[in-house]
């Protein structure tokens, strides 16, 4: 199967939280024998900033962040693709793309809309009974998310969609894996994620608050945008961090955070791209609660979850080296034996009902 990708950046991860995701799909979807042509603007700087050359499991065709002939040579290009795929936030051209790869559909290919943040997305076109995108919905063949269970499944077909199926987030074990320890992310508890309005709030009750109250212990922060932050003196703030070093990040801290954006843990069954790094790596995973979390880890064997900064404070004073360890060896056995992304490349695949 040819597949023509619209989305934000396969090469870069800078302000690009679904770069992780893209390529475990992407990658486990060519070793089943597809063909993989990913479209990425040039915009935000992430060319400037990638952090993986040109794949050998894509061809990466990057076209100009202003303009419009450059994407729409890239959907003409596209026009022939078996599966034409149009993922949310690629950030510049995204009314265009909706309506355009929309336009692209014959009796003998799919076009499918592929929701990296379908509460986003699902909050914007409530509020907007304007917004552009609502009555193409109906029109894709499918519409597919990376977390959000029943409470998004049922909100698109709400609004007209044929179907809608969640791909969940998963691991690449050729990319995250356990690595031995880097003093540099030396840590009681390290958290890794960029500093975004919705999910700042939830950073300061379940990270930044617990890390004042306990100045004893020390917190490493990983990501971009927090440079202007007033942070408590025992945090260690390392700036972004290439995805090169995420194995050591979240190897070598005695624990690791998971804290969801707002919208996230509002509507559930949201795993971020991180928990399955974090799991790949062998870390031992604090995260906050969110309903479903069961679905993908045992809590308390294979995760430890808080419902507050206070229960994260509570497990750090009570977590060992040793069940530290165990935690994050159950969460590893688990990740492999049921959320790799070879596992979501072949629901996929039954989902389309293309070829194993």
């Amino acid at each position: 199967m040819d597949i023509a990708f619209f989305g934000s950046s396969l090469v870069s991860a800078y302000w690009n939280g679904a770069a992780t995701y893209y390529r475990g799909i992407i990658r486990a979807m060519y070793e089943r024998g597809h063909r993989i042509t990913f479209y990425e603007p040039d915009a935000y700087n992430r060319q400037q900033n990638r952090d993986i050359p040109d794949p050998d499991w894509a061809e990466v065709i990057v076209y100009p962040g202003v303009g419009e002939d450059g994407v729409r040579r890239c959907l003409e290009d596209a026009r022939d693709a078996d599966l034409i795929v149009k993922a949310s936030g690629v950030g510049v051209f995204d009314e265009l793309l909706e309506a355009a790869v929309l336009a692209l559909k014959r009796p003998a290919n799919i076009v499918a809309f592929w929701d990296v943040d379908a509460p986003a997305t699902l909050d914007r076109v409530h509020t907007n009974p304007e917004d552009p995108f609502l009555p193409l919905i109906s029109g894709y063949d499918i519409v597919l998310t990376y977390g959000g269970g029943d409470p998004v499944v049922n909100a698109y077909k709400m609004l007209g969609a044929r179907d809608c199926v969640p791909i969940y987030n998963a691991l690449d074990p050729v990319t995250h894996h356990p690595v031995p320890p880097d003093p540099r992310f030396t840590a009681d508890l390290g958290f890794l994620g960029n500093r975004l309005p919705d999910r700042e709030a939830r950073v300061d009750q379940f990270y930044l608050d617990v890390a004042a109250a306990q100045p004893q212990r020390r917190f490493l922060l990983g990501g971009s945008g927090w440079g202007d932050k007033l942070l408590p003196a025992n945090v260690n703030y390392v700036g972004h961090i290439f995805t090169g070093d995420h194995n050591a990040f979240n190897c070598t801290p005695q624990a690791v955070m998971n804290i969801s954006r707002t919208s996230m843990a509002r509507y559930g069954f949201s795993p971020a791209t991180r928990v399955f790094e974090a799991a790949g790596a062998g870390a031992c995973i604090i995260t906050d609660y969110w309903e479903g979390i069961e679905q993908f880890f045992e809590p308390q064997r294979e995760i430890l979850v808080a419902h507050d900064g206070q229960e994260v404070a509570d497990l750090l004073a009570d977590l060992h080296p040793r069940e530290a360890a165990e935690i994050g060896q159950a969460a590893y056995h688990r990740a492999l034996a049921e959320h790799t992304y070879d596992h979501r490349a072949a629901q996929l695949c039954r989902i389309l009902n293309v070829e194993l």
